[in-house]
């Protein structure tokens, strides 16, 4: 029987049971947010048998969870990550990763479309893209965006030899596409500022104000490491990297998904690791939603509005903590302490046996304590921890000792 008395996240979203992983395609629709995400029920480890679970909200903080809108079979042994297009008529179409086991690396891209103005049930269509004719290692997580009068799908790629790289592909249907090589490449072997895998998964490009950013996940021989981006130019479908930063810090967030809110502002959501209730048999946590701004060549993360908003409207919802220059926090956990200490350029947090130092801005910098999830906003970069027992009221002090 689960813990009753054990709190769940008030504003990261959970399922009720089951593995999570990457959040996907998050859409505002008919007044509601749609999120999906990566599912596998019945079991708190993942397995390559995922699904799209389904959850909506109106206010990106509290979430609905819906019956599984696409799961294996019909020639697909998992159903994993994608994104979706909505056409000029309103028309939803999901593209995802279509995998077989047991060679699951390299995957091809299909459509399902919903049967329902809800969009709680969805059929699925036809295998519109595979594999393009190079020497790959993985190709997977499709991700849509429009180009001028076309639709430009970026697809995560490895090259055999240590490319990381985003396949592209372009239509004006959303139907039959066509592949024009690659979007943008980068060598396992650079590692100035900032080292990018020899896979980017879910590589994402889109506009925050006047300028273009990628965003990607950085995979390395069945490692998932942290999350980095790239402010340049977006061109004639190649995306030339003119800066590299690294975004993210720290075991917990992988895997952003990308997508703008009601009011149009860039956004992205975490998969966030470690999160874990075995009583609960349920597996990991979806950060609240990062807003996105570009502070010269940095690309700057802040809690969304709603997460004050919530705070605000009732003691339910976890408020943000602000750190001052200074300041020291310890948040206790059972497995031992989580201790903060902000100085004029970083966050320092020590977390289960690892010190992390993350730059931080010269703005507020907040924590978020969300029962077994911690978020670190610095600015330049966020920290987040996920652990298997919920973290305890936050102790404050310019003092604290080691």
């Amino acid at each position: 029987m689960p813990d009753a008395q054990r709190p769940r996240p008030r504003i990261h979203f959970t399922p009720q049971s089951g593995w999570m992983n990457d959040p996907l395609a998050v859409t505002w629709h008919d007044g509601l947010y749609h999120l999906f995400f990566q599912y596998v029920p019945g079991r708190t480890t993942w397995a390559p048998e995922c699904r799209w679970g389904h959850a909506t909200s109106p206010d990106l903080v509290t979430w609905t969870e819906h019956p599984v809108a696409l799961e294996p079979g019909d020639g697909d042994d998992g159903i994993w990550s994608g994104s979706i297009a909505v056409d000029d008529e309103g028309r939803p179409t999901i593209f995802y990763t279509a995998v077989s086991t047991p060679d699951f690396g390299v995957g091809r891209i299909r459509t399902a479309t919903p049967v329902d103005d809800d969009w709680l049930t969805w059929a699925k269509g036809d295998v519109v893209v595979e594999a393009p004719p190079l020497d790959l290692v993985a190709f997977r997580d499709p991700f849509l965006l429009r180009d001028g009068d076309r639709w430009r799908m970026l697809v995560g790629t490895a090259i055999a030899g240590g490319d990381a790289a985003a396949s592209s592909f372009v239509s004006h249907d959303l139907a039959d596409w066509t592949y024009e090589g690659l979007a943008a490449s980068r060598s396992t072997r650079d590692t100035e500022p900032v080292w990018t895998g020899t896979l980017w998964e879910c590589p994402q490009i889109f506009s925050v104000g006047d300028r273009d950013v990628m965003v990607t996940s950085v995979w390395d021989d069945d490692d998932l490491h942290y999350v980095v981006y790239a402010i340049g130019e977006f061109t004639d479908g190649r995306f030339e990297a003119a800066h590299w930063g690294r975004l993210t810090f720290g075991d917990s967030y992988y895997a952003p998904s990308f997508f703008r809110d009601r009011d149009g502002q860039p956004c992205l959501i975490y998969w966030m690791r470690g999160a874990l209730d075995e009583e609960a048999g349920r597996a990991s946590a979806l950060s609240v939603p990062h807003v996105l701004h570009l502070e010269g060549d940095s690309l700057i993360a802040t809690p969304h509005p709603a997460v004050a908003t919530a705070a605000f409207a009732g003691a339910s919802s976890p408020a943000p903590l602000t750190i001052g220059i200074g300041d020291r926090i310890q948040i206790a956990n059972p497995a031992g302490p989580l201790l903060l200490h902000r100085d004029e350029r970083a966050v320092r947090c020590s977390w289960n046996g690892q010190d992390t130092e993350v730059p931080a801005w010269a703005g507020a910098v907040d924590v978020l304590v969300d029962a077994e999830t911690v978020e670190v906003f610095a600015g330049h970069a966020s920290f987040a921890v996920g652990a298997d027992a919920p973290f305890s009221p936050v102790w404050r002090g310019t003092q604290l000792s080691d």
